[in-house]
C-alpha cells in the first residue's frame, strides 16, 4: 500500500511519486559531459529523492559508479570525533557498499593516508584511478558543513576538477538549498555582501523547480488508480492554487484528508479547503522552519517591504540582489517579477506568525460578528477594529519587529482572530505594489441549506512622510480589485504612519466613499 509521503525521500514501493529523473532532466548530460554542478531546491522539495535516484540509475546501467552520499554526518564535531573530511570519505564508503557496485568499483579501504586538508582530494584520486567505471557522486546537505569545513571540502573538489585528467570522478554534483553563489555565506564570507566568487567555482547549477498542476493532477491520480479515491477537479485546481506545486505541501494536503482524518469518498474543494487551513493553523516543522527564517536580517530586508506595500531602498545593488537570491533558494519567494511571497499557504503562515503578538492578546468573540443568517458583519468588523486602534494601535505597532508594515500586521491579527478559521483570507503583497489587498471567503448556508460563500474586500494603504494623501490612489485601486473580484462594495483602510500624524484616537475615523466608478465603500482612516 502505497501513501502520500511528507517525511524523508519518497520510495516508489511506498510513496505516491512523479518520475524522479524527469524532474531533472539535464543531470545525465551534465554527467556525461564531466561537469561538475551544483543542485539547489528549498527543503522538503524532491531533491535527495531525485539525486538517489539518478545514483541508483546510473550503477544499475553499467557505465558509472554512481554513489550517493550525504555530508549531514559532518555537520558537527564533538571532542574526539574525525575531522569533516574523515566522515565524509566514511559516508562515502558506506554508501557504495550499499550501492550494489562491483568490489573493484568500490571505494580504497583503507582511504589512502593523507595530510589533513587534502585527505578527501587524494581518497577520490585513488578510487577514481582504481575503479574500471568513471566515479560519479552526489554529495547531498552540503549545506550542513560551515565554515572551514565548507571551505576545505569544495577547495579540494575544486582542485581536483581542475586538476584533470589525473584521476578524479569524472563528474560531481554538491547538492543543498543554496546554489552555488550563496555557499561563501555558509563558508564564513560576509553574509550581508556576497559579491566575490564561491569557493566552488564551477558554476554550473540547477534547481529543481516546484510541481505544474499537470504533475500535481498526476499525483494525485496515481492514488485515484490505485484505490479508486478520486480528487474532484476544483479540489486538485485548490490543491495547486494554495500550493503552487510545492511538492512538500502539495502532499501535505493530500495525507491530511486521506491517512489523518481517513476520508474515503470523493475529495472535493471543500475538503481541501479545510486541509489547507489546518496545514496552516498546525505549522507543522517545514513551515515552523521557513517561519524562523522571517527575523533573519536578509530575509527581513525583503519581506518587510512586501508586506508595507514599499520598493526596497538598498543602496547597495549587489546586496540587494544577493537577498533576493536567498530568499528565493529558501523557497520563500516566486522566482517571477514582482517578487511576492511563493504560495498563498506561505503567505497565511508569514502574516500569522508575524501577527500573533496582536492576535494572542485581544478579546473578541468571532460568533459576535457572524449575522442571525450565517453571513460575516464586515461594516461591525470595521466598526470594532476602529475602536480597538483608537485605543490600542499605537501601543501594539510599537512592538512589531516588522516596523515598516506594523499596522498593516495588527489589521490582519484582528482580522484573522475574528475570522478564526471560519472563513478563508486571500492576501495579495508584493514589492513595489503600494497596497496589500484582502480578500476574506466566508462559507454560510443559503435559504436551501446550500453552502455559498459570502466575499468581502479590503485594501490596505499606508500615508508616508513625504508623500502625497494616497486616499484618492487607494479608491481607484480597489475599484480595480472589486472589477476583479465582481464585488460591488468594500474597505480602503489608510494608516497614517507619519511622525506628526496626531494621535490614532483623534484622528481614527470610519466614513463612506467614492471610487472613481462610483462604488460606495467604506473608507477607514487610522
Amino acid at each position: 500500500m502505497r501513501f502520500f509521503n511528507t517525511t524523508g525521500p519518497c520510495r516508489p514501493q511506498r510513496h505516491y511519486m512523479l518520475e524522479p529523473l524527469a524532474r531533472l532532466p539535464k543531470v545525465r548530460r551534465m554527467v556525461e559531459e564531466e561537469k561538475f554542478f551544483v543542485v539547489h531546491a528549498p527543503r522538503q522539495s524532491g531533491k535527495t529523492t531525485t539525486i538517489k535516484a539518478y545514483a541508483e540509475t546510473l550503477s544499475a546501467e553499467g557505465e558509472y559508479a554512481a554513489v550517493y552520499a550525504s555530508c549531514e554526518a559532518a555537520s558537527t564535531a564533538h571532542r574526539g570525533s574525525a575531522p569533516a573530511e574523515d566522515r565524509i570519505l566514511a559516508s562515502l564508503s558506506q554508501m557504495a557498499a550499499f550501492a550494489g557496485l562491483p568490489e573493484e568499483c568500490l571505494p580504497p579501504t583503507p582511504w589512502p593516508d593523507a595530510p589533513e586538508g587534502n585527505r578527501v582530494l587524494h581518497g577520490l584520486r585513488e578510487w577514481a584511478q582504481r575503479s574500471p567505471r568513471p566515479v560519479v557522486l552526489f554529495l547531498d546537505e552540503i549545506d550542513a558543513l560551515q565554515g572551514d569545513d565548507l571551505v576545505n571540502v569544495l577547495r579540494q573538489l575544486r582542485d581536483g576538477h581542475n586538476s584533470r585528467p589525473a584521476p578524479f570522478p569524472q563528474s560531481v554534483a554538491v547538492c543543498g538549498m543554496r546554489d552555488v553563489r550563496d555557499y561563501k555565506a555558509a563558508s564564513g564570507g560576509n553574509p550581508e555582501r556576497l559579491v566575490s566568487s564561491s569557493p566552488f567555482n564551477i558554476k554550473v547549477s540547477m534547481r529543481l523547480a516546484d510541481f505544474t498542476y499537470d504533475q500535481v493532477a498526476e499525483l494525485y491520480g496515481q492514488h485515484t488508480e490505485a484505490t479508486g479515491q478520486e480528487f474532484e477537479p476544483a479540489a486538485v485546481g485548490r490543491a495547486f492554487e494554495a500550493s503552487q506545486g510545492q511538492p512538500w505541501l502539495v502532499n501535505a494536503l493530500a495525507y491530511d484528508i486521506i491517512s489523518e482524518r481517513g476520508i474515503t469518498g470523493l475529495i472535493t474543494d471543500e475538503l481541501m479547503d479545510e486541509a489547507v487551513e489546518r496545514l496552516i493553523r498546525q505549522r507543522a516543522t517545514h513551515l515552523d522552519s521557513l517561519a524562523a527564517r522571517l527575523y533573519e536580517p536578509r530575509v527581513k530586508r525583503i519581506i518587510e517591504p512586501m508586506l508595507a506595500g514599499l520598493t526596497v531602498a538598498s543602496e547597495d545593488v549587489a546586496v540587494y540582489h544577493d537577498d533576493v537570491s536567498y530568499v528565493r533558494d529558501l523557497g520563500l519567494i516566486t522566482r517571477s517579477k514582482p517578487l511576492q511571497i511563493a504560495n498563498p499557504i506561505y503567505q497565511e503562515v508569514i502574516t500569522r506568525v508575524l501577527a500573533a503578538q496582536v492576535e494572542d492578546q485581544l478579546v473578541v468573540e468571532p460568533r459576535s460578528f457572524v449575522t442571525p443568517d450565517g453571513r460575516l458583519d464586515m461594516a461591525r468588523l470595521v466598526e470594532e477594529f476602529a475602536a480597538f486602534w483608537r485605543k490600542d494601535g499605537e501601543i501594539l505597532t510599537g512592538g512589531q519587529a516588522y516596523t515598516e508594515a506594523a499596522a498593516q500586521l495588527v489589521f490582519m491579527g484582528f482580522l484573522h482572530r475574528v475570522v478564526n478559521g471560519g472563513g478563508i483570507i486571500d492576501r495579495e503583497y508584493a514589492l513595489g505594489r503600494g497596497r496589500i489587498d484582502l480578500c476574506v471567503r466566508w462559507p454560510y448556508r443559503d435559504g436551501d441549506g446550500k453552502r455559498v460563500w459570502q466575499w468581502e474586500a479590503a485594501e490596505l494603504k499606508a500615508d508616508r512622510p513625504g508623500r502625497p494623501d494616497p486616499v484618492s490612489e487607494g479608491l481607484a485601486q480597489l475599484d480595480r480589485y472589486l472589477d476583479h473580484l465582481d464585488l460591488d462594495t468594500g474597505v480602503l483602510i489608510v494608516f497614517d504612519t507619519r511622525p506628526d500624524a496626531p494621535p490614532a484616537a483623534e484622528r481614527t475615523d470610519v466614513t463612506s466613499a467614492s471610487t472613481p466608478s462610483g462604488r460606495q465603500v467604506t473608507l477607514m482612516r487610522a
